[in-house]
């Protein structure tokens, strides 16, 4: 996505981005027209061209596709009404306030988005749903159930598909945490991340420092 090396401590944001209390780590990178709102994405995961991403944690190496949306915000459906003027109420009364119970209330129901997933253009992942380290969501799928460590879901409402590995391998790999190296080490381990499988690779690494 990026036409220059990414920064170690400056997040790459592209332009047009709306971006309100948001928190990065190192090689972020941040798409075109994406909005970000309360909501922390770790080391080296990147949004594609406008998500939008409100009330999450992310973790590292998370692949976000573009016009994904996490965290949707939702109206209340057991008021009178539905719509946003009785806890927007500044915007329409001048007597009024907005209702910042509310907002907290929102605010506190967070996504969470595990290390090296990631997630299909135009997917949503509803408020208070966890997405396990290594999952897929396919694109278009709506998540609204949390998604095991290395699954692969997909549909409206997302459902499992198949697990990406056996559950030996999956275990290994959350074990391995190879998502917490440095950054020397994965530069040193490159070249076995682009040519070996997944358990040639934990032969290779497993055990090592």
């Amino acid at each position: 996505m990026s036409a220059t090396r990414l920064k170690p401590d400056v997040p790459f944001v592209h332009p047009n981005c709306e971006i309100t209390d948001a928190t990065f780590g190192r090689y972020v990178e941040i798409g075109r027209g994406s909005r970000l709102a309360h909501c922390e994405l770790d080391d080296y995961s990147y949004c594609d061209r406008y998500a939008d991403i409100a009330n999450a944690s992310i973790g590292k190496f998370s692949n976000i596709a573009a016009f994904v949306r996490i965290g949707a915000t939702d109206h209340p459906m057991d008021k009178a009404s539905l719509h946003h003027f009785h806890y927007r109420s500044a915007d329409y009364f001048e007597d009024a306030t907005h209702d910042e119970v509310w907002f907290d209330h929102r605010r506190s129901r967070r996504t969470v988005i595990g290390h090296d997933t990631w997630l299909g253009h135009g997917a949503q992942v509803r408020p208070d749903v966890t997405i396990g380290h290594g999952a897929v969501v396919a694109g278009g799928a709506i998540v609204t159930k949390d998604v095991p460590p290395y699954m692969i879901v997909a549909g409206i409402p997302a459902v499992p598909l198949r697990p990406r590995f056996t559950s030996s391998v999956a275990d290994r790999l959350m074990a391995l945490a190879w998502w917490d190296w440095p950054h020397d080490r994965l530069r040193g381990a490159l070249d076995d991340i682009r040519t070996l499988s997944a358990e040639e690779f934990l032969e290779r690494y497993e055990g090592t420092v």
